[in-house]
């Protein structure tokens, strides 16, 4: 693979698409486009004004904004000025804000709005000596010192320090270089067709590595569209209106789209419910087919024809009706979410990464994939599963280390340059890639039994009932779990059997509904071993949020955080077995 730089890569793509659409976004409701020579003169306009605020060849810029065209400006501008982009979540706190730009040495920090710059005036006399200039996204200026700055960057060069949100402690800031990102989308260019022709759709955060590289580098690699989402909430008219090719997410948004389809279903009559599930069936069989690599027979062809006539192409239509492929990442995805997509033709490429890994390790292929894995390892990546069954990963993509932390690299990066993950999986005979569970997540029974929760949970999750689960019993004699019901389906449900719905807190805990998550709990659980199924649960009426401190800001549960804030009704659970 050639060693380029993300400058070198955005020079590259904008001398031969100048005229074509780069960036999309939502003004006044309606979306403007940016070709990519107005976006090379802003990213020459903006690395000026940077430089003339004294941005000299890796110092850090602070970034610190939703989606949106200044987002990719500015992480391009720095970059093309010799400069470390430092992207946050917007959603992080003053507190969280004013560690990541101490630690780092941010000495420029991007704000997008006044409602991020209260973040920092809430700092009074707290201000990192480190940072002299605050910037709030506006025009700037020209000159030729922008190519020289831009040359002189090398693939080695440090081009991002990017914080992991961490399931336990401080985030550490994961350094990665120009080379480590190039080296990362021009893998996924070898396997993944990406034209002029495509549009993606952003809407996770840009701060996030999964986002930078999928929904950032890689299409301005071939030069495709970039179109940004108004908002979270926008998402489906969002995609009617870009009508995408291409679209990154993390499960809960496929998750979310597959609960709203089956309670439509619900709420028709019930002949439109035969007709899905008539349908749904035929699109099953033909998946099959296709994951077998054979062609459906003509029988089969034609009854896929009326279902997609009847059923699937008004799913489609939510999407766009052009989207090529989703792909997944951040999080497991259900194997039964995935085989559903693909019954109604649609296709979710499930992969597998981290901050400290640029992020691609493994990904499923357009025309080579498996549900229930992360795909193949991409190209110039190795992997090897150590004896204790953790996955490990060598070569261009791993990061320089932790920044100001040599102990936590030295840690995470052995002395033959293999970089240990933290997850726990296994590859088959023809080479995919699944995940196990993260290595501390495993849960030890007290009498010896490894439980790995991930799956089990993800298996639970099927049942309509149940929204989020989070399993329990490391140390204990069995596994217990706290559950997020599906609010909406145990009303109706309760309705359906004369119960009052006002009160839900009363109404999980009546024996109506414990005894009906029970049910689903054994019905989902007909495969798994003994000494694996749940026990005891506890149903919650609040769901687990970033807010609440129990999920990072891509969705994951910060477990210790959750057993801290239940504490009492695990308790409760486990009794004497404490």
């Amino acid at each position: 693979m050639d060693r380029v730089t993300i400058n070198q890569m955005v020079q590259n793509t904008i001398q031969q698409y100048g005229s074509k659409t780069a960036l999309s976004h939502k003004v006044d409701k309606k979306y403007q486009d940016i070709s990519y020579a107005t976006l090379a003169e802003r990213i020459k306009d903006f690395c000026l004004g940077l430089t003339e605020l004294g941005l000299q060849k890796g110092d850090r810029v602070a970034l610190l904004s939703e989606n949106r065209p200044e987002w990719a400006i500015t992480d391009l501008a720095t970059l093309a000025g010799g400069g470390v982009t430092v992207p946050m979540f917007s959603t992080l706190t003053s507190a969280q804000v004013e560690y990541i730009v101490r630690d780092s040495g941010a000495k420029i920090l991007c704000v997008s709005s006044e409602r991020q710059l209260q973040k920092i005036k809430d700092w009074d006399a707290n201000v990192p000596t480190n940072l002299q200039h605050i910037v709030i996204f506006d025009d700037l200026q020209d000159d030729s010192v922008y190519q020289q700055a831009s040359d002189a960057v090398g693939p080695d060069d440090l081009a991002s320090i990017i914080y992991t949100s961490g399931t336990t402690g401080d985030p550490k800031g994961a350094m990665l270089t120009h080379s480590n990102f190039m080296s990362n989308a021009q893998a996924a260019m070898r396997i993944v067709s990406i034209t002029p022709d495509d549009v993606f759709l952003s809407f996770l955060p840009l701060s996030h590595v999964f986002e930078r590289m999928g929904g950032h580098y890689l299409p301005l690699s071939g030069g495709a569209t970039i179109a940004y989402a108004e908002s979270l909430f926008t998402i489906r008219q969002d995609m009617q209106e870009v009508r995408p090719t291409i679209m990154m997410s993390v499960p809960r948004l496929y998750e979310g789209m597959h609960e709203r389809i089956i309670r439509s279903v619900k709420e028709g009559s019930s002949t439109k419910q035969k007709i899905f599930h008539w349908s749904v069936g035929v699109g099953a069989k033909v998946s099959q087919a296709i994951q077998r690599k054979r062609k459906p027979n003509p029988i089969l062809s034609l009854k896929a024809s009326i279902a997609n006539k009847l059923v699937f192409q008004k799913l489609k239509a939510v999407t766009g009706g052009r989207l090529r492929f989703f792909v997944s990442g951040g999080a497991p995805l259900s194997k039964a979410i995935a085989e559903f997509f693909h019954a109604a033709g649609i296709l979710i490429l499930e992969g597998y990464g981290l901050t400290e890994t640029s992020p691609v390790i493994s990904v499923n292929q357009p025309d080579r994939w498996k549900f229930g894995t992360v795909g193949p390892i991409v190209p110039g990546v190795e992997v090897k599963i150590a004896e204790d069954g953790e996955i490990l990963s060598r070569g261009p993509h791993i990061m320089q280390g932790y920044f100001n932390k040599p102990s936590d690299t030295a840690e995470a990066i052995d002395a033959d340059g293999w970089f240990h993950t933290g997850d726990i999986g296994e590859i088959d005979e023809e080479g995919f890639l699944a995940i196990t569970d993260r290595k501390k997540n495993i849960l030890v029974l007290s009498n010896g039994k490894n439980v790995a929760p991930q799956p089990i949970e993800n298996q639970l999750k099927q049942s309509p009932y149940i929204s989020e689960i989070m399993l329990l019993g490391d140390q204990h004699k069995s596994v217990a779990a706290l559950i997020v019901p599906s609010l909406d389906e145990i009303k109706e449900y309760a309705k359906e059997q004369q119960l009052e719905t006002g009160d839900m807190a009363a109404l999980l805990q009546t024996q109506e509904i414990q005894r009906l998550i029970r049910g689903e709990i054994n019905q989902y659980s007909s495969d798994l071993a003994d000494f694996e199924r749940v026990r005891m649960f506890t149903l919650m009426a609040e769901e687990f949020s970033e807010k609440s401190g129990e999920m990072t800001p891509t969705l994951k549960l910060k477990r210790s955080v959750v057993m801290e804030n239940h504490k009492a009704a695990i308790d409760q659970m486990y009794g004497d077995d404490g």
